[in-house]
């Protein structure tokens, strides 16, 4: 579940699919780090209730990397500054996103979210589904946006999609994406360490 509400910041650029990363088992520490980034407050919006630091400690151990999907978007520093979890099911698979505060209003949840899906259809799944808090107004603006229909009642809300069946033209769109994934973080990460050699050459 995306929390807070997106306030547009036009001097910022915007994230797009392209710049989404299909996430390993290499990549559980930045997620720690990205959860616990997020204040209680956030935390509270994203899983539903108050989550400690040790029960985000246990949820990022216990992602099945081999049988679930995680998708990041990083910004320049390589910080993952948004992560979304799509949990696969019999005939359903289940998403929950998250964004920086500081990240918000770019684009990324909107990016992460069109991710997944697209993911979750070439996997033959065909429905997706989010459960959220319906005071969490990014989210469920996300999911009206995304033409999801919406339930609410006593406080929650469970927005459901049915998701076109998978074709050669949308299997080979999630490839090409993933491989323009790659290249702009092989780009980041180039930038970041000529970045890193000229502070140390200018600290010398």
């Amino acid at each position: 579940m995306l929390n807070q509400t997106d306030s547009v910041n036009s001097t910022d650029r915007s994230y797009s699919t392209t710049e989404v990363q299909r996430l390993t088992e290499g990549t559980r520490t930045a997620l720690a780090a990205h959860f616990l980034t997020l204040s209680a407050e956030d935390r509270r919006l994203r899983f539903g209730a108050s989550t400690s630091a040790e029960r985000i400690e246990a949820y990022v151990a216990g992602i099945d990397f081999g049988h679930d999907a995680v998708f990041g978007v990083f910004d320049d520093e390589l910080a993952l500054v948004g992560v979304a979890h799509v949990a696969f099911m019999d005939d359903a698979a289940e998403l929950g996103i998250s964004v920086l505060p500081e990240h918000r209003g770019r684009g990324a949840g909107r990016a992460l979210f069109a991710r997944a899906s697209e993911h979750a259809r070439n996997r033959f799944v065909p429905r997706l589904f989010m459960h959220c808090l319906s005071e969490n107004a990014a989210m469920m603006h996300i999911a009206r946006a995304s033409g999801m229909d919406i339930v609410a009642e006593a406080g929650d809300a469970d927005a459901h999609l049915a998701l076109s069946p998978a074709s050669p033209a949308s299997v080979t769109g999630e490839y090409l994406t993933d491989r323009f994934a790659l290249f702009d973080y092989a780009l980041k990460a180039h930038v970041a360490t000529l970045k890193g050699i000229n502070s140390a050459l200018a600290g010398a």
